[in-house]
């Protein structure tokens, strides 16, 4: 079952851009174009901004790369057929169990990620103060950039342009999931978050290459985050970076090893979804 009237209107403004190798390398450099003018307005106005400083500058960081796309988008229809970027089947899980598996897979994820990051050395001071700028300020503001508008804007790129646009172009899945996990990981720009950015966006990937449901994957995106941010809130875990520091060693690895089972279930349990027939149009 495949249904369009459930796309974001503001989604429909890309249905004609399917970008192959050369279309994402520009998105790319349009976000890192996008970044720059994101440093440049903080520095300008940051101190007037206040904790919404970084929500102002993660938004600005993704204008030139959709106005790009939308602008090829705008293009391009009445050349091309239009590709929904959420264009969801869920058949034979359904809509409720797909979403259930998909939030038990995330937090798994999570876990699995957590073991991963242990085989990183320790990041350096600089990047840990950076990163709790997101996590330790005011509530609102910290909610609004980590857990709405990064699944939204990430989701957008990493799997609504990127994976979409390879999977269109007759890329793969087993190419275009992880080249698409490695665009999400790289626009991280360090490691510590990379590499749990890849696991996860391979995850994600994976979801949407069977159902075709952005908005599966920005919930998944949110749980992702939120469970981040909402245990950085926690007394005393403004100092921890993994689980490891704060479960028995015993039942630690008892839960990742969990979690990697619980990951690899759903990926055999969402292989049973019909995938969506925009990835076999001709």
């Amino acid at each position: 079952m495949s249904s369009r009237r459930g796309n974001f209107g503001f989604l429909r403004s890309f249905r004609c851009y399917y970008p192959s190798w050369g279309g994402i390398l520009v998105l790319l450099l349009l976000l890192l174009a996008g970044a720059l003018v994101g440093a440049a307005v903080q520095y300008a106005v940051g101190s007037w901004l206040g904790d919404y400083a970084n929500l102002v500058t993660y938004v600005l960081m993704f204008i030139p790369p959709m106005l790009y796309a939308a602008g090829c988008s705008g293009r391009s229809e009445m050349l091309l057929e239009p590709r929904e970027l959420d264009d969801a089947s869920f058949l034979p899980l359904g809509a409720v169990l797909a979403s259930l598996v998909a939030v038990v897979a995330t937090v798994a994820a999570g876990f699995v990620s957590d073991a991963l990051t242990l085989l990183l050395p320790p990041m350096p001071l600089w990047l840990e103060n950076a990163l709790k700028q997101l996590t330790q300020g005011k509530l609102l503001a910290n909610f609004l950039c980590v857990c709405v508008a990064a699944p939204f804007f990430e989701e957008w790129l990493c799997r609504g342009m990127v994976l979409r646009g390879l999977l269109c172009n007759k890329v793969r899945p087993g190419i275009a999931i992880p080249v698409s996990a490695l665009f999400f990981a790289l626009i991280h720009m360090n490691p510590w978050q990379a590499l749990p950015a890849f696991l996860i966006g391979c995850l994600m990937g994976w979801v949407y290459y069977r159902t075709g449901s952005l908005k599966l994957t920005m919930g998944m995106h949110f749980v992702n985050n939120g469970l981040a941010l909402f245990a950085s809130r926690l007394p005393g875990m403004d100092s921890v970076s993994s689980w490891s520091e704060v479960m028995p060693s015993g039942v630690y690895i008892a839960v990742v090893v969990l979690s990697v089972v619980i990951v690899a279930a759903s990926f055999f349990i969402f292989g049973r979804i019909k995938t969506v027939a925009k990835w076999s149009m001709e």
